[in-house]
Protein backbone atom coordinates (compact mmCIF):
# COMPACT_ATOMS: atom_id res chain seq x y z
CA UNK A 1 0.00 0.00 0.00
CA UNK A 2 1.17 3.62 -0.51
CA UNK A 3 2.19 5.26 3.06
CA UNK A 4 0.19 7.72 3.32
CA UNK A 5 2.10 10.00 5.67
CA UNK A 6 3.00 7.21 7.73
CA UNK A 7 -0.84 -3.01 13.25
CA UNK A 8 -5.84 -8.47 19.31
CA UNK A 9 -6.41 -6.84 20.08
CA UNK A 10 -9.69 -5.56 22.41
CA UNK A 11 -9.35 -6.49 25.98
CA UNK A 12 -11.80 -6.36 28.98
CA UNK A 13 -10.88 -6.15 32.29
CA UNK A 14 -12.58 -7.82 35.11
CA UNK A 15 -14.91 -5.66 37.39
CA UNK A 16 -13.03 -3.46 41.08
CA UNK A 17 -13.59 -5.61 43.34
CA UNK A 18 -15.89 -3.81 46.22
CA UNK A 19 -14.43 -2.91 49.53
CA UNK A 20 -16.43 -3.21 52.66
CA UNK A 21 -16.92 -1.38 55.85
CA UNK A 22 -15.76 -2.97 59.09
CA UNK A 23 -18.85 -3.00 61.59
CA UNK A 24 -18.17 -0.50 64.74
CA UNK A 25 -19.34 -1.81 68.25
CA UNK A 26 -21.31 0.21 70.06
CA UNK A 27 -22.60 0.11 73.70
CA UNK A 28 -21.24 1.82 77.01
CA UNK A 29 -16.99 2.05 76.94
CA UNK A 30 -15.82 1.07 80.75
CA UNK A 31 -15.38 4.61 81.46
CA UNK A 32 -18.49 5.95 80.66
CA UNK A 33 -20.22 3.03 82.67
CA UNK A 34 -17.70 3.52 86.18
CA UNK A 35 -18.91 7.00 85.90
CA UNK A 36 -22.55 6.89 85.80
CA UNK A 37 -21.93 4.51 88.61
CA UNK A 38 -20.53 6.83 91.03
CA UNK A 39 -23.41 8.94 90.66
CA UNK A 40 -26.05 6.42 91.04
CA UNK A 41 -23.93 5.59 94.61
CA UNK A 42 -24.28 9.60 95.79
CA UNK A 43 -28.03 9.32 95.04
CA UNK A 44 -28.41 6.36 97.42
CA UNK A 45 -26.81 8.17 100.60
CA UNK A 46 -27.96 11.49 99.69
CA UNK A 47 -31.99 10.25 99.99
CA UNK A 48 -30.55 8.38 103.45
CA UNK A 49 -31.82 4.38 103.08
CA UNK A 50 -34.95 5.39 100.62
CA UNK A 51 -35.43 2.94 98.12
CA UNK A 52 -35.83 3.65 94.47
CA UNK A 53 -35.98 1.21 91.48
CA UNK A 54 -33.06 1.69 88.78
CA UNK A 55 -34.34 1.97 85.32
CA UNK A 56 -33.27 -0.41 82.91
CA UNK A 57 -31.74 1.09 79.69
CA UNK A 58 -32.56 0.13 76.71
CA UNK A 59 -30.13 -1.97 75.20
CA UNK A 60 -28.18 -0.07 72.08
CA UNK A 61 -28.13 -2.03 68.38
CA UNK A 62 -24.79 -3.83 67.83
CA UNK A 63 -23.86 -5.61 64.82
CA UNK A 64 -21.61 -7.88 66.81
CA UNK A 65 -22.70 -10.78 69.97
CA UNK A 66 -23.45 -8.75 73.39
CA UNK A 67 -20.69 -9.01 75.69
CA UNK A 68 -20.66 -11.11 78.73
CA UNK A 69 -20.31 -8.21 81.73
CA UNK A 70 -17.24 -8.35 84.56
CA UNK A 71 -18.23 -11.34 86.98
CA UNK A 72 -19.72 -9.92 90.09
CA UNK A 73 -21.61 -11.49 93.73
CA UNK A 74 -24.85 -10.53 92.46
CA UNK A 75 -27.06 -12.94 90.94
CA UNK A 76 -28.09 -12.97 87.22
CA UNK A 77 -29.83 -10.35 85.70
CA UNK A 78 -33.16 -11.05 84.30
CA UNK A 79 -33.36 -11.90 80.91
CA UNK A 80 -32.61 -8.03 78.73
CA UNK A 81 -31.19 -6.18 81.65
CA UNK A 82 -27.52 -5.07 82.60
CA UNK A 83 -25.30 -5.65 85.50
CA UNK A 84 -25.21 -2.50 87.43
CA UNK A 85 -22.23 -2.77 89.75
CA UNK A 86 -21.97 -0.05 92.48
CA UNK A 87 -19.52 0.50 95.31
CA UNK A 88 -20.62 -1.39 98.94
CA UNK A 89 -21.91 0.91 101.40
CA UNK A 90 -21.28 -0.72 104.82
CA UNK A 91 -22.22 -0.18 108.60
CA UNK A 92 -20.34 1.35 111.01
CA UNK A 93 -17.98 -0.89 112.64
CA UNK A 94 -18.42 -3.80 110.11
CA UNK A 95 -15.56 -5.81 108.79
CA UNK A 96 -13.89 -4.82 105.88
CA UNK A 97 -14.91 -7.33 102.86
CA UNK A 98 -12.22 -8.10 100.54
CA UNK A 99 -13.68 -7.87 96.87
CA UNK A 100 -13.48 -10.40 94.37
CA UNK A 101 -11.22 -8.39 91.82
CA UNK A 102 -12.47 -7.76 88.24
CA UNK A 103 -11.03 -9.34 85.88
CA UNK A 104 -9.75 -7.00 83.17
CA UNK A 105 -12.01 -6.79 79.79
CA UNK A 106 -10.26 -8.07 76.63
CA UNK A 107 -12.23 -6.68 74.17
CA UNK A 108 -13.33 -8.96 71.06
CA UNK A 109 -11.35 -8.00 67.71
CA UNK A 110 -14.59 -6.59 65.42
CA UNK A 111 -15.24 -9.36 62.61
CA UNK A 112 -12.97 -8.84 59.63
CA UNK A 113 -15.57 -8.66 56.46
CA UNK A 114 -14.41 -10.68 53.77
CA UNK A 115 -13.65 -9.20 51.00
CA UNK A 116 -14.24 -10.89 47.59
CA UNK A 117 -10.99 -11.82 45.64
CA UNK A 118 -11.04 -9.63 42.43
CA UNK A 119 -11.85 -11.81 39.33
CA UNK A 120 -9.07 -13.47 37.14
CA UNK A 121 -8.35 -11.28 33.92
CA UNK A 122 -9.86 -12.16 30.94
CA UNK A 123 -7.82 -14.94 29.51
CA UNK A 124 -6.65 -14.56 25.67
CA UNK A 125 -8.58 -16.77 23.61
CA UNK A 126 -6.63 -19.87 22.63
CA UNK A 127 -7.16 -20.57 18.66
CA UNK A 128 -7.01 -23.95 17.90
CA UNK A 129 -3.71 -25.23 16.71
CA UNK A 130 -3.07 -25.58 12.91
CA UNK A 131 -1.85 -29.14 11.73
CA UNK A 132 1.57 -29.73 10.19
CA UNK A 133 1.53 -29.35 6.61
CA UNK A 134 4.07 -28.52 3.98
CA UNK A 135 6.36 -25.53 4.37
CA UNK A 136 4.52 -22.26 3.57
CA UNK A 137 5.14 -18.99 1.23
CA UNK A 138 4.18 -16.39 4.05
CA UNK A 139 6.47 -13.48 4.86
CA UNK A 140 6.54 -10.62 6.51
CA UNK A 141 6.90 -6.54 5.68
CA UNK A 142 9.15 -5.09 8.70
CA UNK A 143 9.63 -1.90 9.25
CA UNK A 144 11.35 -1.96 12.45
CA UNK A 145 13.13 -3.93 14.69
CA UNK A 146 10.97 -6.00 17.54
CA UNK A 147 11.93 -8.90 19.32
CA UNK A 148 8.66 -10.42 18.37
CA UNK A 149 9.56 -10.70 14.71
CA UNK A 150 12.54 -12.60 15.63
CA UNK A 151 10.33 -15.05 17.59
CA UNK A 152 8.43 -16.00 14.24
CA UNK A 153 11.39 -15.79 12.37
CA UNK A 154 13.11 -18.88 15.10
CA UNK A 155 10.05 -20.92 13.11
CA UNK A 156 12.64 -20.93 9.84
CA UNK A 157 9.80 -20.91 8.22
CA UNK A 158 9.16 -17.17 7.19
CA UNK A 159 10.17 -17.04 3.36
CA UNK A 160 10.82 -13.82 2.69
CA UNK A 161 11.31 -10.47 4.83
CA UNK A 162 10.92 -7.19 2.90
CA UNK A 163 12.21 -4.32 5.48
CA UNK A 164 12.58 -0.67 5.45
CA UNK A 165 14.96 -1.50 8.55
CA UNK A 166 18.28 -1.42 6.79
CA UNK A 167 20.34 -1.44 9.78
CA UNK A 168 23.08 -3.85 8.85
CA UNK A 169 23.27 -5.62 12.25
CA UNK A 170 19.21 -6.56 11.95
CA UNK A 171 19.70 -7.86 9.21
CA UNK A 172 22.47 -9.47 9.87
CA UNK A 173 20.35 -11.29 13.03
CA UNK A 174 17.36 -11.91 9.87
CA UNK A 175 19.71 -14.55 8.47
CA UNK A 176 21.19 -15.62 11.79
CA UNK A 177 18.08 -16.39 12.61
CA UNK A 178 16.30 -18.07 9.88
CA UNK A 179 19.28 -18.60 7.10
CA UNK A 180 16.86 -19.38 4.48
CA UNK A 181 14.59 -16.26 4.77
CA UNK A 182 14.90 -14.30 1.48
CA UNK A 183 15.63 -10.56 2.77
CA UNK A 184 14.09 -7.63 0.18
CA UNK A 185 15.23 -4.20 1.22
CA UNK A 186 13.81 -0.54 0.14
CA UNK A 187 14.99 3.01 1.07
CA UNK A 188 12.59 4.45 3.82
CA UNK A 189 10.08 6.57 2.38
CA UNK A 190 11.12 9.47 3.61
CA UNK A 191 14.01 9.28 1.71
CA UNK A 192 12.01 9.30 -1.51
CA UNK A 193 9.12 11.42 -2.89
CA UNK A 194 6.47 9.54 -4.85
CA UNK A 195 7.54 8.87 -8.48
CA UNK A 196 5.77 10.97 -11.08
CA UNK A 197 5.74 8.76 -14.55
CA UNK A 198 4.25 11.67 -16.43
CA UNK A 199 7.56 14.00 -15.72
CA UNK A 200 9.97 10.74 -15.50
CA UNK A 201 12.93 10.89 -17.51
CA UNK A 202 13.71 7.60 -16.92
CA UNK A 203 18.04 6.61 -17.72
CA UNK A 204 19.03 9.48 -15.75
CA UNK A 205 16.20 8.61 -12.77
CA UNK A 206 17.46 5.46 -12.84
CA UNK A 207 21.09 6.43 -12.78
CA UNK A 208 20.66 8.93 -10.32
CA UNK A 209 18.47 6.19 -7.87
CA UNK A 210 21.07 3.72 -8.46
CA UNK A 211 23.96 6.07 -6.85
CA UNK A 212 21.30 6.76 -4.02
CA UNK A 213 20.66 3.12 -3.16
CA UNK A 214 24.80 1.73 -3.83
CA UNK A 215 26.04 2.93 -0.25
CA UNK A 216 23.24 0.19 1.08
CA UNK A 217 23.18 -2.46 -1.23
CA UNK A 218 26.85 -2.45 -2.38
CA UNK A 219 27.66 -1.81 1.53
CA UNK A 220 30.26 -4.86 2.40
CA UNK A 221 28.62 -4.90 5.52
CA UNK A 222 25.12 -4.98 4.34
CA UNK A 223 25.21 -7.21 0.64
CA UNK A 224 25.44 -10.71 2.32
CA UNK A 225 22.39 -10.08 3.90
CA UNK A 226 20.27 -8.78 1.38
CA UNK A 227 18.57 -10.91 -1.58
CA UNK A 228 16.72 -7.87 -3.98
CA UNK A 229 16.25 -4.34 -3.82
CA UNK A 230 12.77 -2.22 -4.65
CA UNK A 231 12.76 1.38 -5.69
CA UNK A 232 9.67 3.77 -6.00
CA UNK A 233 6.97 2.41 -3.66
CA UNK A 234 3.01 1.07 -6.00
CA UNK A 235 4.06 3.50 -9.11
CA UNK A 236 0.77 4.22 -10.53
CA UNK A 237 0.28 4.56 -14.53
CA UNK A 238 -2.53 6.44 -16.52
CA UNK A 239 -1.45 5.10 -19.57
CA UNK A 240 0.99 3.23 -21.86
CA UNK A 241 2.96 5.97 -22.55
CA UNK A 242 4.10 6.50 -18.56
CA UNK A 243 4.37 2.69 -18.79
CA UNK A 244 6.90 2.33 -20.77
CA UNK A 245 8.96 4.85 -19.40
CA UNK A 246 8.78 3.44 -15.63
CA UNK A 247 9.37 0.42 -17.60
CA UNK A 248 12.65 1.85 -19.04
CA UNK A 249 13.57 3.34 -15.29
CA UNK A 250 13.06 -0.39 -14.28
CA UNK A 251 15.20 -2.01 -17.37
CA UNK A 252 18.45 0.64 -16.58
CA UNK A 253 18.80 0.21 -12.93
CA UNK A 254 17.92 -3.19 -13.52
CA UNK A 255 21.02 -3.71 -15.49
CA UNK A 256 23.21 -1.33 -13.21
CA UNK A 257 22.98 -3.51 -10.68
CA UNK A 258 23.03 -6.41 -12.41
CA UNK A 259 26.03 -5.93 -13.94
CA UNK A 260 26.88 -5.22 -10.12
CA UNK A 261 25.59 -8.67 -8.65
CA UNK A 262 22.83 -7.45 -7.07
CA UNK A 263 19.33 -8.32 -7.85
CA UNK A 264 16.31 -5.65 -8.41
CA UNK A 265 12.40 -6.47 -7.95
CA UNK A 266 10.91 -4.32 -10.21
CA UNK A 267 7.15 -2.95 -10.23
CA UNK A 268 5.90 -3.03 -7.05
CA UNK A 269 2.56 -1.98 -8.68
CA UNK A 270 -0.04 -1.13 -5.47
CA UNK A 271 -3.59 -3.78 -5.48
CA UNK A 272 -5.14 -3.69 -8.45
CA UNK A 273 -2.46 -2.40 -10.53
CA UNK A 274 -1.52 -1.57 -12.96
CA UNK A 275 -4.57 -2.05 -15.74
CA UNK A 276 -4.15 -5.78 -17.76
CA UNK A 277 -3.94 -3.91 -21.26
CA UNK A 278 -0.40 -1.88 -20.08
CA UNK A 279 1.73 -4.50 -19.08
CA UNK A 280 2.55 -4.89 -22.81
CA UNK A 281 4.34 -1.80 -22.36
CA UNK A 282 6.24 -3.25 -19.11
CA UNK A 283 7.63 -6.08 -20.79
CA UNK A 284 10.83 -4.12 -21.33
CA UNK A 285 11.29 -4.36 -17.79
CA UNK A 286 10.47 -8.36 -16.89
CA UNK A 287 12.97 -9.31 -19.45
CA UNK A 288 15.40 -7.61 -17.89
CA UNK A 289 15.00 -8.38 -14.94
CA UNK A 290 14.95 -12.17 -16.72
CA UNK A 291 18.07 -12.20 -18.11
CA UNK A 292 19.37 -10.26 -14.61
CA UNK A 293 17.93 -12.60 -12.16
CA UNK A 294 15.34 -10.76 -11.14
CA UNK A 295 12.34 -10.72 -9.66
CA UNK A 296 8.30 -9.18 -10.10
CA UNK A 297 7.13 -7.50 -7.07
CA UNK A 298 3.32 -7.24 -6.84
CA UNK A 299 1.32 -6.03 -4.03
CA UNK A 300 -2.44 -7.83 -3.02
CA UNK A 301 -4.91 -6.72 -0.74
CA UNK A 302 -8.96 -7.03 -0.52
CA UNK A 303 -11.21 -6.16 2.21
CA UNK A 304 -13.54 -6.90 4.17
CA UNK A 305 -12.23 -10.10 4.22
CA UNK A 306 -9.55 -11.85 1.93
CA UNK A 307 -11.44 -13.05 -0.48
CA UNK A 308 -13.82 -10.44 -1.81
CA UNK A 309 -13.48 -9.88 -5.52
CA UNK A 310 -11.85 -13.62 -5.87
CA UNK A 311 -13.83 -16.77 -7.75
CA UNK A 312 -14.36 -17.97 -3.72
CA UNK A 313 -15.93 -14.31 -2.55
CA UNK A 314 -19.19 -15.19 -0.34
CA UNK A 315 -18.27 -18.68 0.32
CA UNK A 316 -17.82 -18.39 3.88
CA UNK A 317 -15.48 -18.72 6.52
CA UNK A 318 -13.19 -21.78 4.89
CA UNK A 319 -13.90 -21.25 1.31
CA UNK A 320 -10.96 -22.95 0.31
CA UNK A 321 -9.08 -22.57 -2.95
CA UNK A 322 -7.97 -24.03 -6.31
CA UNK A 323 -5.27 -23.58 -9.00
CA UNK A 324 -8.23 -22.34 -11.12
CA UNK A 325 -9.05 -19.12 -9.25
CA UNK A 326 -8.55 -15.84 -9.87
CA UNK A 327 -9.28 -12.66 -8.35
CA UNK A 328 -9.47 -8.81 -9.01
CA UNK A 329 -7.71 -7.63 -6.31
CA UNK A 330 -6.30 -10.77 -4.49
CA UNK A 331 -4.67 -13.43 -6.38
CA UNK A 332 -4.75 -11.34 -9.61
CA UNK A 333 -1.02 -12.41 -9.95
CA UNK A 334 -2.98 -15.18 -11.97
CA UNK A 335 -4.75 -13.31 -14.50
CA UNK A 336 -1.20 -11.58 -15.07
CA UNK A 337 0.70 -14.53 -15.54
CA UNK A 338 -1.62 -16.51 -17.31
CA UNK A 339 -2.45 -13.99 -19.42
CA UNK A 340 0.27 -12.10 -20.21
CA UNK A 341 3.80 -13.68 -18.95
CA UNK A 342 3.62 -17.39 -19.22
CA UNK A 343 2.61 -17.34 -22.95
CA UNK A 344 5.81 -14.74 -23.58
CA UNK A 345 7.97 -17.12 -21.63
CA UNK A 346 8.72 -14.46 -18.76
CA UNK A 347 7.14 -16.22 -15.81
CA UNK A 348 9.88 -14.84 -13.79
CA UNK A 349 10.14 -15.43 -9.91
CA UNK A 350 7.20 -13.31 -7.96
CA UNK A 351 7.53 -12.20 -4.80
CA UNK A 352 3.93 -10.42 -3.61
CA UNK A 353 5.75 -7.53 -1.42
CA UNK A 354 2.97 -6.44 0.72
CA UNK A 355 -0.15 -8.32 1.21
CA UNK A 356 -3.34 -8.22 3.47
CA UNK A 357 -6.71 -6.84 4.57
CA UNK A 358 -6.85 -3.14 3.46
CA UNK A 359 -9.95 -1.26 3.64
CA UNK A 360 -8.55 1.66 1.01
CA UNK A 361 -9.55 -0.74 -1.28
CA UNK A 362 -13.17 0.13 -2.03
CA UNK A 363 -14.87 -0.95 -5.20
CA UNK A 364 -18.09 -0.93 -3.32
CA UNK A 365 -16.63 -3.34 -0.40
CA UNK A 366 -19.31 -4.36 2.24
CA UNK A 367 -18.26 -3.39 5.91
CA UNK A 368 -17.14 -0.33 7.70
CA UNK A 369 -16.32 2.73 5.08
CA UNK A 370 -13.44 4.04 7.24
CA UNK A 371 -11.89 0.85 8.54
CA UNK A 372 -8.34 0.32 7.21
CA UNK A 373 -6.38 -2.31 8.55
CA UNK A 374 -7.44 -5.89 9.78
CA UNK A 375 -7.93 -4.54 13.30
CA UNK A 376 -10.66 -2.97 12.02
CA UNK A 377 -12.75 -5.16 10.74
CA UNK A 378 -12.99 -7.63 13.41
CA UNK A 379 -16.43 -6.51 14.58
CA UNK A 380 -17.75 -7.33 10.76
CA UNK A 381 -16.28 -10.82 10.60
CA UNK A 382 -17.44 -11.76 14.32
CA UNK A 383 -20.93 -10.60 12.86
CA UNK A 384 -20.83 -12.39 9.56
CA UNK A 385 -19.67 -15.85 10.50
CA UNK A 386 -15.67 -15.24 9.93
CA UNK A 387 -14.39 -15.62 13.60
CA UNK A 388 -15.53 -14.48 16.78
CA UNK A 389 -11.56 -13.71 17.55
CA UNK A 390 -10.34 -11.02 15.40
CA UNK A 391 -6.22 -12.35 15.66
CA UNK A 392 -7.35 -15.57 15.20
CA UNK A 393 -9.85 -14.97 12.10
CA UNK A 394 -7.11 -12.89 9.77
CA UNK A 395 -4.33 -15.87 10.35
CA UNK A 396 -7.18 -18.07 9.00
CA UNK A 397 -7.92 -15.89 6.03
CA UNK A 398 -3.89 -15.15 5.46
CA UNK A 399 -3.56 -19.43 5.35
CA UNK A 400 -5.74 -19.24 2.73
CA UNK A 401 -3.68 -16.65 0.52
CA UNK A 402 -0.59 -19.12 1.59
CA UNK A 403 -2.85 -21.99 0.20
CA UNK A 404 -2.72 -20.51 -2.92
CA UNK A 405 0.59 -19.16 -3.23
CA UNK A 406 1.54 -22.57 -2.71
CA UNK A 407 -0.38 -23.97 -6.08
CA UNK A 408 1.72 -22.11 -8.01
CA UNK A 409 5.77 -22.95 -8.62
CA UNK A 410 6.80 -19.15 -9.41
CA UNK A 411 6.00 -17.38 -6.30
CA UNK A 412 8.43 -17.17 -3.95
CA UNK A 413 6.44 -15.85 -0.93
CA UNK A 414 4.43 -13.24 0.11
CA UNK A 415 4.97 -10.55 2.93
CA UNK A 416 2.16 -9.59 5.71
CA UNK A 417 1.91 -6.27 5.86
CA UNK A 418 2.99 -5.60 8.41
CA UNK A 419 4.70 -6.94 11.62
CA UNK A 420 6.23 -3.84 13.52
CA UNK A 421 5.17 -1.10 10.80
CA UNK A 422 5.36 1.96 10.08
CA UNK A 423 3.80 5.10 12.70
CA UNK A 424 0.59 5.32 12.22
CA UNK A 425 -0.20 2.12 10.18
CA UNK A 426 -1.04 0.29 13.42
CA UNK A 427 -4.60 -1.12 12.58
CA UNK A 428 -2.61 -3.67 10.16
CA UNK A 429 0.03 -4.78 12.52
CA UNK A 430 0.05 -8.54 13.80
CA UNK A 431 2.25 -7.62 17.06
CA UNK A 432 0.90 -9.46 19.58
CA UNK A 433 -1.52 -12.23 19.72
CA UNK A 434 -2.46 -12.28 15.64
CA UNK A 435 1.25 -12.91 15.36
CA UNK A 436 1.56 -15.44 17.94
CA UNK A 437 -1.35 -17.56 16.06
CA UNK A 438 0.66 -17.33 13.17
CA UNK A 439 3.91 -18.23 14.91
CA UNK A 440 2.04 -21.93 16.14
CA UNK A 441 1.09 -22.17 11.78
CA UNK A 442 5.00 -21.47 10.99
CA UNK A 443 5.73 -23.60 13.48
CA UNK A 444 3.96 -26.60 11.79
CA UNK A 445 4.57 -25.40 7.88
CA UNK A 446 8.39 -25.32 8.26
CA UNK A 447 10.66 -26.38 4.89
CA UNK A 448 12.44 -29.92 6.20
CA UNK A 449 15.94 -28.95 7.32
CA UNK A 450 18.91 -31.10 6.11
CA UNK A 451 20.35 -33.89 8.43
CA UNK A 452 17.19 -33.83 10.48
Amino acid sequence: MSEFGQEHNPSGSGPQAGQGETPRRTGWSRRRFLTGAGGVAAALLAACGRSRSTPTPSPLPSPTATQVGPSSLSGHPAAGAYNLHLPVVRAPGEAQVALVPEPTLTPTPPKATDTPAPPPPTPTPQATPFPPGPPSKLGLFVARNDPQVFEVLSTRAVTVVKTLELDRNFVAQIKQTSPTTRVIGRLPDGDLSQVELAQLDPIPAAHAYVERLLPFADDPQRRPYFDGWETYNEPVAGNAEEMARWADFEAERTRILGERGIRSVIGNFGTGQPRMELWESFLPAVQAAQQYDGWLGLHEYSAPTIYFMTTRENQGRYPGVSPEDTGWLTLRYRHVYNQILIPRGLAIPLVLTELGVDGYVQNDRPGPADARGWHHFQDYWAQNGYGLWGPGAYIEQLVWYDEAMRQNDYVIGGCIYAMAGSQSWESYDILGPAAAVLQQYLSVHAPAIAGQ
